[in-house]
C-alpha cells in the first residue's frame, strides 16, 4: 500500500512525539554552521533524522542532521539542527518535508535561521539580519503541482492531517511583523540592534557571479542564499506565522574581492553562534 505525503508527514511527527512528553508550539530551523543553540535545550531528546520516517537527510557540512525536542526557558521548543535543500537533489515537497513536520507536531511559530551573502554593502560580515521580506529566484515552490483537494483542507490536530490548507494564500507578509518586533527587543536586551532586509532565494550550489549580484541589487534584494524561503512558503500555507534571521557570512560576489568558499560560511556562522544563541533564547522568552 503507497503511503500518501500526508501520511508520510504523519508518521515521522508520530515518530518524533512518541519520543517526548512535550508538545512545541516553536519550530527554529538552525542554518550552517548555526547548531549550538541545540545545545542548551533542557530535557532535551534529539533524534537523527535517519531515524524519523520518511525525513529527509541533510548532506552539507555544518548540519549535523538532527531534530531536538526540548525547552528554552520553560518553553518547549523543536530545534532542527540543519536542514535540505533543492541543490542537494531534493524535490520542493523534500525540501518543506521538515517544516510539514514541525506543523503537524503543533508549531504555530516558525524561526528559520540561514548563513547569506551580504548584498547591501551597509552589511558586515558576522552581522544578523532580520528578514522583511523574500524573493524567489529558486525557480521552486513547493506548493505547485497537481491539485490535490486533499491537501487544501486545513490541517486539524496533531499530525497535520487531513491536509496543509488552501492552495492560493497571502504572502503580503511572509515574515511576522509582530515577531520582528519582539526580534528587536530581544536583540536590544543583549545589547545590539537588528538591521532588516530582503533576502533573495538562488537555487545554487554554485555562489552567484558579479554580474548576478549587481542585478540582485538592483531588484531591491540585502542578502542572497539558497534555502529558506520554500520552507517560508510552506509554512504560511498552513497559517504558521514565521520569523526569518541571516547571518552574514561572507560579503556576496564583487564587494569582497576575494573567492567565496563554503569553509568561510562555516567558520563565520560559528563566530557568531553565541551572540544568535542569547537572540534566539530572549525570543523564545517572549514567544512564549
Amino acid at each position: 500500500m503507497t503511503v500518501t505525503y500526508v501520511g508520510r508527514v504523519s508518521a515521522a511527527a508520530e515518530l518524533v512525539l512518541s519520543r517526548t512528553a512535550l508538545r512545541p508550539a516553536i519550530g527554529i530551523v538552525l542554518g550552517s554552521g548555526l547548531g549550538a543553540f541545540a545545545d542548551q535545550l533542557e530535557e532535551k531528546t534529539a533524534i537523527p533524522f535517519a531515524e524519523i520516517p520518511h525525513f529527509p537527510q541533510s548532506t552539507v557540512p555544518g548540519h549535523s542532521g538532527k531534530l531536538a525536542v526540548g525547552k528554552v526557558a520553560g518553553v518547549p521548543v523543536a530545534v532542527m539542527q540543519g536542514r535540505v535543500h533543492a541543490y542537494e537533489g531534493y524535490s520542493s515537497e523534500e525540501v518543506v518535508f521538515p517544516i510539514r513536520v514541525l506543523a503537524a507536531m503543533g508549531a504555530r511559530q516558525l524561526v528559520l535561521t540561514n548563513a547569506a551573502g551580504g548584498i547591501n554593502e551597509g552589511l558586515n560580515r558576522g552581522q544578523l539580519v532580520l528578514i522583511s521580506d523574500h524573493i524567489n529566484m529558486s525557480g521552486r515552490n513547493p506548493v505547485a503541482g497537481p491539485a490535490d483537494d486533499r491537501l487544501a483542507t486545513p490541517a486539524t490536530g496533531v499530525a497535520g492531517g487531513p491536509g496543509f490548507g488552501p492552495r492560493f494564500f497571502d504572502m503580503s507578509e511572509a515574515y511576522s511583523s509582530g515577531l520582528r518586533r519582539l526580534a528587536h527587543e530581544a536583540a536590544h536586551a543583549e545589547g545590539f540592534r537588528l538591521d532588516e532586509g530582503v533576502y533573495l532565494s538562488v537555487l545554487g550550489p554554485s555562489f552567484e557571479t558579479p554580474a548576478e549580484i549587481r542585478a540582485f541589487r538592483t531588484m531591491g534584494a540585502d542578502l542572497v542564499g539558497m534555502s529558506t524561503v520554500q520552507e517560508t512558503i510552506a509554512a504560511r500555507q498552513m497559517g504558521i506565522e514565521v520569523l526569518g534571521i541571516s547571518c552574514v557570512t561572507n560579503l556576496a560576489a564583487g564587494i569582497q574581492g576575494e573567492p567565496l568558499s563554503h569553509e568561510e560560511v562555516i567558520e563565520t556562522g560559528r563566530a557568531v553562534e553565541k551572540q544568535l544563541a542569547g537572540l534566539l533564547r530572549r525570543l523564545v522568552e517572549r514567544i512564549g
